[in-house]
Protein backbone atom coordinates (compact mmCIF):
# COMPACT_ATOMS: atom_id res chain seq x y z
CA UNK A 1 0.00 0.00 0.00
CA UNK A 2 1.34 3.47 -0.93
CA UNK A 3 0.75 6.93 0.46
CA UNK A 4 -1.10 8.96 -2.18
CA UNK A 5 0.68 12.15 -1.06
CA UNK A 6 4.06 10.72 -2.03
CA UNK A 7 3.06 8.30 -4.79
CA UNK A 8 4.76 8.74 -8.17
CA UNK A 9 1.75 8.83 -10.50
CA UNK A 10 4.13 9.03 -13.48
CA UNK A 11 5.05 5.41 -12.73
CA UNK A 12 1.59 4.47 -14.02
CA UNK A 13 2.42 5.78 -17.48
CA UNK A 14 0.30 8.11 -19.60
CA UNK A 15 -3.44 8.61 -19.91
CA UNK A 16 -4.06 7.86 -16.23
CA UNK A 17 -7.53 8.41 -14.82
CA UNK A 18 -7.76 9.17 -11.12
CA UNK A 19 -11.16 8.64 -9.53
CA UNK A 20 -11.94 8.78 -5.86
CA UNK A 21 -13.62 10.09 -2.78
CA UNK A 22 -10.76 12.07 -1.29
CA UNK A 23 -10.26 12.30 2.46
CA UNK A 24 -11.30 15.86 3.21
CA UNK A 25 -8.38 16.48 5.57
CA UNK A 26 -5.79 15.93 2.81
CA UNK A 27 -7.75 17.04 -0.25
CA UNK A 28 -5.77 20.21 -1.04
CA UNK A 29 -2.31 18.67 -0.52
CA UNK A 30 -3.35 15.67 -2.62
CA UNK A 31 -4.66 17.90 -5.43
CA UNK A 32 -1.40 19.90 -5.41
CA UNK A 33 0.51 16.60 -5.60
CA UNK A 34 -1.63 15.30 -8.49
CA UNK A 35 -1.14 18.58 -10.37
CA UNK A 36 2.55 17.78 -10.71
CA UNK A 37 1.57 14.84 -12.91
CA UNK A 38 -0.80 16.65 -15.25
CA UNK A 39 1.17 15.47 -18.30
CA UNK A 40 0.42 11.85 -17.30
CA UNK A 41 -3.26 12.31 -16.52
CA UNK A 42 -6.29 11.97 -18.76
CA UNK A 43 -8.48 13.39 -16.00
CA UNK A 44 -9.15 13.43 -12.28
CA UNK A 45 -12.70 12.92 -11.01
CA UNK A 46 -13.07 13.32 -7.27
CA UNK A 47 -15.67 13.83 -4.58
CA UNK A 48 -14.76 16.47 -2.04
CA UNK A 49 -16.36 18.81 0.43
CA UNK A 50 -18.60 21.19 -1.58
CA UNK A 51 -16.69 24.28 -0.42
CA UNK A 52 -13.40 22.83 -1.68
CA UNK A 53 -14.91 22.22 -5.12
CA UNK A 54 -16.24 25.79 -5.13
CA UNK A 55 -12.71 27.06 -4.41
CA UNK A 56 -11.21 24.83 -7.11
CA UNK A 57 -13.55 26.17 -9.81
CA UNK A 58 -13.82 29.78 -8.58
CA UNK A 59 -13.40 32.78 -10.86
CA UNK A 60 -11.27 35.83 -10.01
CA UNK A 61 -12.82 38.52 -7.82
CA UNK A 62 -15.05 36.05 -5.96
CA UNK A 63 -14.83 35.14 -2.29
CA UNK A 64 -13.94 31.52 -3.13
CA UNK A 65 -11.05 32.39 -5.48
CA UNK A 66 -7.63 31.75 -3.99
CA UNK A 67 -4.40 29.81 -4.12
CA UNK A 68 -6.14 26.49 -4.78
CA UNK A 69 -8.09 28.00 -7.70
CA UNK A 70 -5.00 29.46 -9.38
CA UNK A 71 -2.70 26.49 -8.80
CA UNK A 72 -5.21 24.04 -10.27
CA UNK A 73 -6.56 26.23 -13.07
CA UNK A 74 -3.07 26.88 -14.45
CA UNK A 75 -2.88 23.13 -15.24
CA UNK A 76 -6.50 21.93 -15.50
CA UNK A 77 -9.96 22.82 -16.69
CA UNK A 78 -11.95 22.44 -13.48
CA UNK A 79 -15.64 21.54 -13.62
CA UNK A 80 -18.06 21.07 -10.76
CA UNK A 81 -20.22 18.19 -11.97
CA UNK A 82 -22.83 17.91 -9.23
CA UNK A 83 -23.52 18.28 -5.52
CA UNK A 84 -24.01 15.23 -3.32
CA UNK A 85 -26.31 16.16 -0.42
CA UNK A 86 -25.48 15.03 3.11
CA UNK A 87 -28.64 12.88 3.07
CA UNK A 88 -27.04 10.62 0.45
CA UNK A 89 -24.86 9.12 3.19
CA UNK A 90 -25.64 7.06 6.30
CA UNK A 91 -25.05 8.51 8.76
CA UNK A 92 -25.30 11.91 7.07
CA UNK A 93 -22.18 14.07 7.51
CA UNK A 94 -22.36 17.68 8.63
CA UNK A 95 -21.21 18.89 5.19
CA UNK A 96 -22.33 18.53 1.60
CA UNK A 97 -20.04 17.03 -0.99
CA UNK A 98 -19.54 17.73 -4.67
CA UNK A 99 -17.96 15.89 -7.56
CA UNK A 100 -15.40 17.71 -9.70
CA UNK A 101 -13.55 16.80 -12.86
CA UNK A 102 -10.08 18.16 -13.61
CA UNK A 103 -8.97 17.80 -17.21
CA UNK A 104 -5.34 18.68 -18.00
CA UNK A 105 -5.00 21.67 -20.32
CA UNK A 106 -2.34 19.89 -22.36
CA UNK A 107 -1.13 22.12 -25.20
CA UNK A 108 -3.38 24.94 -23.94
CA UNK A 109 -1.53 25.01 -20.62
CA UNK A 110 0.22 28.35 -20.14
CA UNK A 111 4.01 28.13 -20.35
CA UNK A 112 5.66 28.82 -17.00
CA UNK A 113 9.32 29.83 -17.10
CA UNK A 114 9.74 28.96 -13.43
CA UNK A 115 6.98 26.86 -11.83
CA UNK A 116 8.48 27.25 -8.34
CA UNK A 117 8.50 31.05 -8.64
CA UNK A 118 4.91 30.96 -9.89
CA UNK A 119 3.87 28.89 -6.85
CA UNK A 120 5.70 31.27 -4.48
CA UNK A 121 4.03 34.34 -6.02
CA UNK A 122 0.58 32.79 -5.80
CA UNK A 123 1.15 31.73 -2.18
CA UNK A 124 2.39 35.22 -1.27
CA UNK A 125 -0.50 36.96 -3.04
CA UNK A 126 -3.05 34.93 -1.08
CA UNK A 127 -1.09 34.58 2.16
CA UNK A 128 -2.79 37.60 3.66
CA UNK A 129 -5.83 38.32 1.53
CA UNK A 130 -6.28 41.92 2.58
CA UNK A 131 -2.75 42.93 1.60
CA UNK A 132 -2.24 44.76 -1.65
CA UNK A 133 0.10 43.18 -4.17
CA UNK A 134 2.52 46.06 -3.54
CA UNK A 135 2.98 44.70 -0.01
CA UNK A 136 2.29 40.98 -0.46
CA UNK A 137 4.76 40.62 -3.33
CA UNK A 138 7.43 42.98 -2.01
CA UNK A 139 10.03 40.16 -1.72
CA UNK A 140 9.55 39.42 -5.44
CA UNK A 141 8.64 42.62 -7.27
CA UNK A 142 8.53 46.36 -6.82
CA UNK A 143 5.74 48.60 -8.08
CA UNK A 144 7.49 49.21 -11.39
CA UNK A 145 7.74 45.47 -12.09
CA UNK A 146 4.03 45.03 -11.38
CA UNK A 147 3.07 48.00 -13.56
CA UNK A 148 5.35 46.78 -16.38
CA UNK A 149 3.11 43.73 -16.83
CA UNK A 150 -0.13 45.67 -16.43
CA UNK A 151 -0.86 44.85 -12.80
CA UNK A 152 -1.92 47.65 -10.46
CA UNK A 153 0.24 47.61 -7.31
CA UNK A 154 -2.83 48.52 -5.23
CA UNK A 155 -4.76 45.47 -6.42
CA UNK A 156 -5.25 42.38 -4.30
CA UNK A 157 -4.37 38.84 -5.29
CA UNK A 158 -7.97 37.72 -5.64
CA UNK A 159 -8.49 40.20 -8.50
CA UNK A 160 -5.79 38.69 -10.74
CA UNK A 161 -6.60 36.05 -13.31
CA UNK A 162 -4.49 32.93 -13.75
CA UNK A 163 -3.07 34.57 -16.91
CA UNK A 164 -2.06 37.64 -14.84
CA UNK A 165 -0.12 35.44 -12.40
CA UNK A 166 1.54 33.61 -15.29
CA UNK A 167 2.52 36.88 -16.99
CA UNK A 168 3.97 38.28 -13.78
CA UNK A 169 5.88 35.11 -12.90
CA UNK A 170 7.35 34.83 -16.40
CA UNK A 171 8.40 38.50 -16.42
CA UNK A 172 10.12 38.11 -13.04
CA UNK A 173 11.80 34.86 -14.10
CA UNK A 174 13.18 36.61 -17.19
CA UNK A 175 14.91 39.18 -14.97
CA UNK A 176 16.86 36.59 -13.00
Amino acid sequence: MADALSFDFAALGRDVRVIGNLPYNISSPLLFHLAQFDANLRDVTVMLQREVVQRMAAAPATAEYGRLSVMLQVRFRVERLFVVPAGAFRPPPKVESAVARLTPLGAARPALSDAALFAQLVAAAFGQRRKTLRNALKPFADEAALEAVGIAPGARGETLSVADFVRLANALAAKT
